[in-house]
């Protein structure tokens, strides 16, 4: 077995476009990575192909199959869970459709390794804004939110809803995965917000995000409302109601 200290998870739902090239693009960087494809029951084969993969790479990429779409948060927390059964000590979050680029993974890494962080995050706007092939109008929504719940919460982060992320395996086995309760992409903010609240380290690595060129996007008015409504939420647990979201807390 190829061994790793590090495993990339990816939600998938729709995928069969994206999924074979981000696994093999992953697969030829130099640092060995190992794969998590979180599939949520695709009608378009994408499982077929992830299950054909692995004959070729049975050591290093594997597979949980749920029923049906259960959110993006859910997927994360599964993966997360089934990594701290194992041995891995760097956690990542990544999308299948090449928004995030498998060359950064090894600079989130450093980040950790060498940087001293204990959660990284491949950031849009923390130098300017980095973003190709969105519509403007998207560009802007997720800026000002990103500036909107940095405002409300207090979260020193610029991308407060990146998806292309780090863990070091502390962050995931302090915080209580069973306490988090959005599933759309409040999930990357509470996610963010917890970790920081809990006292450990956050670092921006500035990446390029490209917008899908193939399959469809999942992000929709719904996910989007619940990131913008659901930091007050979180604020407002923070100031007057004593947190879970630590496994050491009583």
């Amino acid at each position: 077995m190829e061994e790793a200290d590090s495993i990339v998870i990816i939600p998938t739902y729709n995928e069969r476009e994206n999924i074979e090239n981000i696994i093999r693009a992953i697969f030829k960087l130099e640092q060995v990575f190992h794969i998590l494809v979180i599939e949520d029951g695709s009608p378009d084969g994408t499982a077929a192909i992830v299950k054909g993969l692995q004959q070729i790479f049975p050591d290093r990429l594997f597979l949980i199959e749920r029923q049906g779409k259960q959110g993006l948060g859910t997927a994360y927390i599964a993966g997360f869970k089934w990594s701290l059964e194992r041995s891995y000590q760097f956690i990542f979050e990544m999308d299948a459709d090449f928004s995030h680029n498998p060359a950064d993974l090894p600079r989130l890494y450093q980040a950790c390794v060498s940087g001293g962080a204990d959660v990284s995050i491949g950031s849009r706007y923390v130098s300017g804004v980095n973003v190709v092939n969105w519509p403007m109008g998207r560009v802007l929504m997720s800026y000002f939110a990103s500036k909107y719940v940095r405002f409300i919460t207090g979260l020193p982060v610029h991308d407060t809803t990146a998806g292309f992320k780090c863990y070091r395996r502390r962050v995931l086995e302090t915080i209580n995965l069973n306490a988090i309760r959005f599933k759309g992409y409040a999930f990357q903010i509470e996610m963010k917000f917890t970790a920081y609240r809990l006292g450990f380290r956050i670092t921006e690595v500035p990446v390029i995000f490209i917008n899908r060129e193939l399959g469809t996007s999942k992000m929709n008015s719904s996910i989007f409302g619940e990131a913008i409504f659901g930091v007050i939420r979180l604020k407002w647990d923070s100031l007057f109601h004593s947190s879970n979201h630590s496994k050491t807390e009583t």
